[in-house]
Parts: C-alpha cells; sequence; structure tokens
C-alpha cells in the first residue's frame, strides 16, 4: 500500500515530505481500523484520520493529493479483500455491503478531508488575524527597526521598498468593507497591497509598480470605490505608514459628505506644512479669515471660492473669472472685499503666503471647515 501511494500520489514521493515509516504507520493503521470495522461491525475510532488530515493542512500539503493517498490505499485494500472473500467461507455479502456503506459514507477519507478543511478554515483566519495585526503595527509607528519592517513586508507581500501610497476609504457600515475585493484588483495591476477593517474605514498599503504605477492604483480605486477614498502621495519607506495615513485622511476629509470619488492629497509645500501641523494651521485660518468667518454663509462660500479660484489661476483675475464663470470685474471686487476683511494685500508675497497657508487649512482641515 505504501509503495503504491508512493508511485502514484506526486506529494508522497518525496521522503522528505513524507518519511518512509510515518506512511507506513499510517498505512497499518488505516488497515487495522477497516479490518477491525470487518471483524466486529462496530464504529471505527477515526481520531487518526482526522489527526492525518489536520497534520496534511498545516503542512500546506494539496488536500487532492490526500484524497487520492486514501483512494490509492483503498482500492488496493479492497481488491485484497475481494480476492480474500473469494477463498473463505461464512463471508456474507450483507457483511461485505455493510463495510462498503461505511467505506463511502463515513470512511477514513471522508474524516481525513473533513479534518483538513477544518484545519485549513482556521489557519487561514490566524494568518488574516497576524496579517490585520501586522498591518496595524505599520499604521499606528509600532514597526521601527529595519529587521522587523522587512520581515513584515515578506509576511505582508509587499517590496522592502517602495513607492507605496496609502489608500483610507468610508466604510458603508462598520464591519463591510468599502474597497471589496479591491487586493485581488489592484494585484491584476501587478500592484500589491494589504489591507485592514477598522469600524469607519478600510485602509490599505499599495505597492505601486513601475512607471505610471499611481496612475493604474488610481484608476482601480476609482472603479471600486463605492464611497469616498482617500490616497496619499506616494512614499519610499515603510516606517513613514502613519504619517501617509494621516494624509491619506486628510485627502478623504477634502472630499464633501455624502459624495464618492477618489481623492489625492495635495503634496504641495503648502499643503504639507499644514499637514504637518494641524493646529498651528487652524489657528492661522481662524485668525486671518476671522471677520471673513464671521459673514453670511453664502458671502463667505463665495469670497473664499474666489480666493481659491485666484489661486489655481496662479493670480491671474481673468482665468479665475473663467473658472467661476463670471466676470474678471467681478472678482476684482471680491478680492478687494477680501483684501480689506483680513487686512492682507494680494500684492505683497508675505500677506499671499499667509493666506494660502490659511485657505490650505480652511479647505484641508475638517474642523476648520465646519
Amino acid at each position: 500500500m505504501a509503495r503504491r501511494i508512493r508511485a502514484e500520489v506526486a506529494y508522497y514521493g518525496s521522503e522528505e515530505r513524507v518519511p518512509s515509516e510515518e506512511l507506513h504507520a499510517s498505512c497499518r493503521g488505516n488497515a487495522e481500523l477497516v479490518l477491525g470495522q470487518l471483524v466486529d461491525g462496530r464504529g471505527a475510532d477515526l481520531a487518526p484520520a482526522r489527526d492525518t488530515g489536520r497534520e496534511h493542512a498545516r503542512r500546506g500539503a494539496p488536500l487532492a493529493d490526500l484524497l487520492h493517498a486514501y483512494r490509492v490505499g483503498s482500492e488496493f485494500l479492497w481488491s485484497e479483500l475481494a480476492a480474500a472473500v473469494r477463498d473463505t467461507d461464512g463471508v456474507t455479502v450483507d457483511t461485505i455491503a455493510s463495510l462498503a456503506t461505511w467505506w463511502v459514507n463515513e470512511g477514513l477519507a471522508a474524516a481525513a478531508g473533513d479534518a483538513y478543511r477544518e484545519a485549513a478554515s482556521e489557519l487561514v483566519l490566524q494568518r488574516e488575524r497576524e496579517r490585520s495585526a501586522l498591518v496595524e503595527a505599520l499604521f499606528t509607528g509600532l514597526l521601527s527597526d529595519r529587521t522587523t519592517v522587512w520581515e513584515t513586508a515578506q509576511v505582508l507581500g509587499l517590496p522592502a521598498a517602495g513607492p507605496f501610497v496609502v489608500v483610507a476609504a468610508d466604510v458603508p457600515a462598520p464591519g463591510r468593507e468599502a474597497l471589496p475585493g479591491i487586493e485581488s484588483r489592484l494585484l491584476a495591476e501587478q500592484a500589491r497591497s494589504a489591507w485592514r477593517l477598522l469600524p469607519d474605514l478600510q485602509v490599505g498599503v499599495v505597492a505601486l509598480p513601475g512607471q505610471g504605477g499611481e496612475a493604474a492604483a488610481l484608476r482601480v480605486l476609482g472603479r471600486a470605490a463605492r464611497s469616498r477614498v482617500g490616497v496619499s502621495p506616494p512614499y519610499r519607506a515603510l516606517q513613514d505608514t502613519p504619517r501617509a495615513l494621516r494624509l491619506a485622511r486628510l485627502a478623504l476629509a477634502g472630499l464633501p459628505e455624502r459624495a464618492g470619488g477618489v481623492a489625492r492629497f495635495d503634496d504641495r509645500p503648502v499643503a504639507l506644512l499644514v499637514a504637518a501641523s494641524p493646529d498651528e494651521a487652524g489657528r492661522v485660518a481662524r485668525v486671518v479669515f476671522a471677520r471673513v468667518l464671521q459673514l453670511p454663509p453664502a458671502e463667505r462660500t463665495r469670497l473664499l471660492e474666489t480666493l481659491e479660484c485666484w489661486f489655481a489661476a496662479a493670480g491671474s483675475a481673468a482665468e479665475a473669472a473663467r473658472l467661476l464663470y463670471c466676470h474678471r470685474n467681478t472678482v476684482r471686487y471680491r478680492l478687494r472685499r477680501l483684501e480689506e476683511l483680513t487686512g492682507h494685500s494680494l500684492q505683497d508675497p508675505r500677506a499671499v503666503a499667509d493666506l494660502a497657508v490659511a485657505l490650505s487649512a480652511l479647505r484641508l482641515l475638517p474642523c476648520e471647515r465646519s
């Protein structure tokens, strides 16, 4: 039986994977169980078969090869029994039929297969828990030692060095993914990733593949997004993941509530300064725009939107008017009104810098926006 299994089942063909002593003992034990069932008809002890199934699952042996080995062994044992029955008096058809029924319905292969599947499910859950814990450690900054980071990258299937981006997506409800199947979708674009589901967010680290990798990842995220999704700027070292998560959250917060879509964090210096020191940036916004923030909502929104378009137009009133669908004189009037309210002249570079920081804080920081 052992020789046949060794010859016909690929996984058992290696002495290193399954030593002969172990295979012989398993074959002998299984044969004894079957013969014992034939002798007294009592329920056989299937614990050894279950142990075999669990052990093969832990080793990562293919389930198909395990079941194939049982088939090879069973065919051999059944042929030997059939030959013995022909030469033996007193063995009835009922006895053999009873054995066959047990073999099919409650036999060793079924017990081993069920135990294998149970153990494999437990291992999958265990690995997912370990993976989730490592992703959490990345996001919280608990991994700092280079060796630990390298080992974590290996376990998570990520490269040791970037570029990476962090993704933060609003979940539709606690426990439900915002980006179902995102890991396999990204993998189809050669982008490996690791994800963690939080009560309010689904967050992930994505390794960008080669040139154009960021654009490909953003396309995949855009197709998969069912809610708001924020993406950090690319970064090189996994140790910088906590900072990238903060930037992804800021990008997410910059999207309107109840609106879908993907927003990438603006990685210009002013935006980075606001993200690095949100408390100070918020204080600057409240000081610079103190009188503007006291205006009625509609007027306040018009003035701030005009200033934002003026910055986007590189200081051109005509281009800002085109973006706002209004006359350039309207833009000039609103900008003069802003200068009066803030005391900051748009002709003074230092004042313009203050306005840029304050405006970025209003746009990026949720508390200041509200």
